[in-house]
Parts: structure tokens; sequence; C-alpha cells
């Protein structure tokens, strides 16, 4: 049985939870359109530890969101993970972004595609089966326009969730598209990945792990 640290901040939503077993005990999110991570990260860490009655040294590994998504986001997030690893010598373990979010859907037909915004009309997506969250098409950027995921939707229902559906829900007409909006990667989803990650040994290098951003950061 391991007790896991969860932390996302791969979008404004800066969440942290604790996993036991790969069941969720605690969590604490700003659920917002704000980014507060640098402010509120360690905050969130340290008050969920002390309202649990569990320590640091009671941690056997932590797990991150590793991307993609905010630049930012992303490098708070993974350097504070990597901080306590390094601290406490206790293993990393990465968990991909959009494999996370996929798991906010519950239903068990269909299709889901997980979507980031990534500026302009571009998104970053990633496409699972509804039932068992299997990724059938990895992870990349594209840029949307009325026929995007076409040979998806004239096969059945799809999902469409995260901070680019809005851009997506406005340019798509298709009967079998579902818009579920509102949704942000939260660390509520990483518990079991996370677990099972653990159980398999599949940790980061803590000394060279850096968050898959996708695309070169572009200052602007």
């Amino acid at each position: 049985m391991a007790t896991i640290l969860c932390i996302e901040t791969a979008t404004t939503n800066c969440s942290v939870t604790l996993s036991v077993n790969g069941s969720i005990i605690a969590l604490k999110e700003d659920y917002n359109n704000q980014y507060s991570h640098a402010e509120r990260l360690h905050l969130y860490i340290e008050e969920l530890l002390l309202k649990n009655n569990i320590s640091k040294s009671d941690l056997d590994a932590i797990a991150v969101s590793k991307g993609p998504g905010s630049y930012t986001g992303l490098r708070i997030g993974v350097s504070s993970a990597k901080g306590l690893c390094f601290a406490l010598e206790i293993p990393l373990i990465s968990i991909p972004t959009l494999d996370s979010l996929a798991y906010q859907i519950k239903e068990k037909n269909g299709i889901i595609i997980s979507m980031l915004d990534a500026r302009r009309m571009e998104v970053y997506s990633a496409i699972y089966t509804a039932e068992n969250k299997n990724k059938i098409r990895k992870t990349k950027a594209e840029i949307l326009d009325e026929n995007s995921f076409s040979e998806y939707l004239e096969k059945g229902i799809v999902y469409f969730l995260g901070d680019g559906v809005e851009k997506f829900k406005g340019i798509c007409t298709h009967k079998n598209a579902v818009f579920v909006e509102g949704k942000l990667p939260s660390a509520n989803e990483m518990g079991k990945l996370a677990e099972e990650k653990y159980k398999k040994s599949d940790i980061e290098d803590v000394a060279y792990f850096e968050p898959y951003y996708l695309k070169d950061f572009i200052a602007g």
C-alpha cells in the first residue's frame, strides 16, 4: 500500500491530493480561471498533510502532471515535485495530463477527446475509448477547424472536455459531439494511475525529468 502525493498544475487549477492504495483520501484545489500555483501550491500541500495527520516522511512517492499544458504551471508543479523527491529520497511518478483528464468522463460508450487550450485556434489533444480509457491516438498539437475529429464523430458519440472545448464548440455542429464544459485537469483523477505506476516501478529520473511541453516555448 502506497501513500502518494499527487500534484496537478498544468492549467489554472492548482490541485493536490493524497492517495492511499490508489484511492483519494483528501483533495485541495483552486478550481478557477486564475493562475495561483506559485502562491498556493506549497500551502495546499502543507495543509493537506496536516489535516490528515500525514508527515512528509510517510509519503512513498510524489506524482505530478507531466503535461502538456501551461509552461509556467508545469514548471512550478514539476519543480516542486522534484524538490520533494530529492529531499525525501522517494520516487517521482509522472502522469500525462490528458490521460487523467479523460477519467472525468464516466460514460462507458463512445470516444473521449481531452483537449487543452494552446492559444488561438490550436489545442493539445489525445483520444481515448470511453469504456477503459485506452489511448487510441497519441497526444498532439493541432489547429481546429469544422472538420476536426470527423473520422471519430462519424462513428458515434464523442465526448470533448478540457479548456479547449469552448473553441471547438463554436465551429463543430456534428450531432454526435457532446461538449462537457467547465472541466480542468485535477489531481483527483491521478491516484489510481499513480498507484499503478508505483506498483510497476514506472518512475522518472528525478535529476533529468522535464515537463512534456509538446511545443517549444515562445515568449509573447
